[in-house]
């Protein structure tokens, strides 16, 4: 380890600045990342510790800081457990690039960078080969959203569309059934009884699906919960529709 200390830095602004990604498990995804383009590696000596037990460094050679340098600059809400790597943005993938796809999560305007993370992390557990979000009105890479990710957004390709429509009716047309999730809708999810290729669609916080996109999807349903609670955190609701759509029935 360089023994040349991280400079003293201002706060940085997720929203114009570098990427800082942190936290040992998303360090260690983005490392491990061959399309993942990294710039520096900063970790204090018991992270570096920690890093190395999990795998290589990549070829980085890590420059020592310290815990407080870190919260300086990544702001004392970040849990970054003393390491955070700077990277370019996350090579993103064109539809086309994923062949054949069996699961797809399509978020419509999500913008909140914890959801879309968590979310990131469900479709991952759950095998899902592409998350899909809207090239305006969703998130910009951050930390925030990669810790949320815990190694997801290193595991799963995210896509950016530039028409949401026209991008549901082209799944469509290539025959994947596409399932749009909102409280009001008539019809509830019930388990799946085949193997079918699957879309799954939800909507902003507060807003839901757009209208456009409610007339593409397939079908439209409810989460049905029993509950005086009708509507979920989008990022709950996710989970949730995926181990329901997911599960089949033999």
């Amino acid at each position: 380890m360089s023994r040349n200390k991280f400079p003293p830095k201002p706060k940085y602004d997720p929203d114009t600045g570098p990427v800082y990604l942190y936290g040992l498990h998303t360090v260690r995804a983005a490392l491990d990342n061959p399309l993942r383009e990294r710039r520096a590696l900063l970790a204090t000596p018991n992270a570096l510790i920690r890093l190395k037990e999990t795998g290589d460094l990549a070829g980085m050679r890590p420059v020592e800081t310290t815990p407080k340098d870190l919260d300086r600059l990544l702001g004392t809400d970040a849990v970054h457990q003393g390491v955070a790597l700077e990277v370019e943005p996350v090579s993103r993938f064109g539809l086309k690039d994923i062949k054949n796809p069996q699961l797809l999560v399509i978020l419509d305007q999500v913008t909140d960078p914890h959801n879309v993370g968590a979310i990131l992390r469900t479709a991952c557990a759950f095998g899902a080969d592409a998350v899909v979000t809207t090239a305006r009105h969703s998130p910009r890479e951050t930390g925030v959203m990669a810790k949320a990710a815990s190694g997801a957004l290193d595991l799963v390709p995210l896509i950016e569309v530039r028409n949401l429509g026209n991008t549901i009716q082209d799944l469509r047309d290539d025959g994947m059934d596409v399932l749009g999730f909102d409280s009001e809708a008539t019809r509830s999810l019930r388990p799946r009884t085949s193997r079918t290729r699957l879309a799954i669609v939800l909507g902003a916080e507060g807003k839901g699906l757009r209208q456009r996109t409610r007339e593409l999807c397939s079908e439209m349903v409810r989460l049905d919960m029993p509950g005086p609670i009708k509507s979920l955190n989008v990022s709950n609701a996710a989970a949730i529709a995926l181990f329901a759509a997911t599960a089949a029935t033999e």
